[in-house]
C-alpha cells in the first residue's frame, strides 16, 4: 500500500538524517474506503492523487503552525506492507479525515518511492495560505480562496536520491 506522509522541509531534513520518517505513530494519507466513496472513482491514479493532495493540505497545516518553517509543502510517498496503515473507523466520512491513516512505527526512508515538494515559486502562495488557514477554518470565504491558491500549485516529483539537494 502506498501512503503519503506530510512533512515540512525541516522534517524532511530530519528524516534524511535519521534514515527514517518518524518516530511512530505517524499520520499519513492513503486510498481508504472513505476516500474512495468521497471521490467516487475507481481509477487508482486519481485516488492516489487525491490522497497526495490530502497530505499536501496536512503539510500546509504543519507549516502554518511553525512560523520559521520554509513555506513549501512536502509529502513523502512510501510503500508499506498491507495492514500497517490503519484508517480510524471512528472518523467515518468526516471531511477533515478523508484518506487519513495511522502507522504505528517509523518508516525507513529507503522504502520511500518519491518525495513531492512545492517549487520555489509556490512559496508566496503557500505563505499566504498558511496565514489564512485559521480564518478559512472559521468559514471566511476570502481566506478559503487564499488557501485554495496554494492548492493550485502542483507538487513536483523528486527521487529519494535528490533529498540532499532539496534540504540544503
Amino acid at each position: 500500500m502506498r501512503v503519503y506522509v506530510p512533512l515540512t522541509l525541516s522534517g524532511l531534513a530530519a528524516a534524511h538524517g535519521a534514515g527514517e520518517v518518524g518516530p511512530g505513530p505517524l499520520t499519513a494519507y492513503a486510498v481508504t474506503p472513505g476516500l474512495r466513496e468521497w471521490y467516487v472513482s475507481d481509477d487508482i491514479e486519481e485516488l492516489e492523487y487525491a490522497a497526495l493532495n490530502r497530505a499536501a493540505a496536512a503539510s500546509l497545516r504543519m507549516i502554518a503552525g511553525s512560523p520559521d518553517e520554509v513555506r513549501r509543502r512536502v509529502v513523502v510517498a512510501v510503500d508499506v506492507p498491507d495492514g500497517s496503515a490503519v484508517a480510524d473507523p471512528d472518523h467515518g466520512l468526516s471531511a477533515a479525515s478523508l484518506g487519513e491513516v495511522r502507522i504505528a512505527a517509523a518508516l525507513p526512508l529507503a522504502k520511500a518511492a518519491a518525495v513531492h515538494v512545492d517549487a520555489d515559486d509556490a512559496e508566496k502562495d503557500v505563505a499566504a495560505a498558511a496565514a489564512a488557514l485559521g480564518a478559512a477554518d472559521l468559514g471566511d470565504d476570502d481566506a478559503q480562496f487564499t488557501v485554495d491558491g496554494a492548492e493550485d500549485h502542483e507538487l513536483l516529483w523528486f527521487g529519494v536520491q535528490e533529498i540532499p539537494q532539496l534540504i540544503r
